[in-house]
């Protein structure tokens, strides 16, 4: 199991939380970090903490604050691939390294590019590996679409999360409710 160093903070898409091993980016999610955040009211000190975990914790969450409030375009801090294997590693490495900030790609298009057959099938394996990526974000599974639209969107409040990000990066027109991260 792998131990990981934890960072939050608040978006316009609520909270979100960023997970770090040795190695790298391991996790991101939607809500309160699985555990207190450094300074957080009743974090304790972990003794199991990495130093280097946490340095990379707290670059990715600035860098990831950076993102929401429209400063920073790409990520450069390391990702965590151990948590992945097989198709859904290939797949999320693609994307990662092939779709960059206001690009888009359908769920097919991005099967092709990792190699997979050229069917629906594989278009469908895409679309689960995009619900199941354990870094979104840095990974960006908000830029893989559904041939006929947006497609889904498994992070924080769904679709709404996913169609807030392709804002921002201006793939998609802004709604008369979007609003960006203020600057702090």
């Amino acid at each position: 199991m792998i131990t990981l160093s934890w960072a939050g903070f608040r978006t316009p898409v609520g909270e979100v939380s960023v997970g770090c091993s040795q190695a790298g980016v391991a996790r991101v999610r939607y809500g309160r970090p699985t555990v207190p955040a450094r300074g957080e009211r009743g974090a304790a000190p972990r003794s199991n903490e990495n130093g280097a975990a946490a340095a990379i914790a707290e670059a990715a969450s600035g860098q990831l604050i950076e993102y929401f409030r429209g400063e920073r375009r790409g990520f450069d801090v390391p990702v965590d691939w151990s948590p992945t294997a097989g198709p859904q590693r290939q797949v999320l490495m693609e994307l990662a390294e092939t779709v960059g900030y206001g690009e888009t790609v359908t769920y097919g298009a991005l099967a092709r590019r990792a190699g997979l057959p050229a069917d629906p099938a594989s278009a469908r394996l895409v679309g689960t590996i995009m619900a199941a990526n354990p870094v979104p974000v840095i990974v960006p599974c908000h830029r893989v679409l559904a041939s006929d639209g947006l497609g889904g969107y498994s992070g924080g409040a769904g679709v709404e999360v996913k169609r807030w990000l392709l804002i921002l990066e201006g793939p998609q027109p802004p709604t008369l409710d979007w609003q960006p991260m203020p600057a702090s």
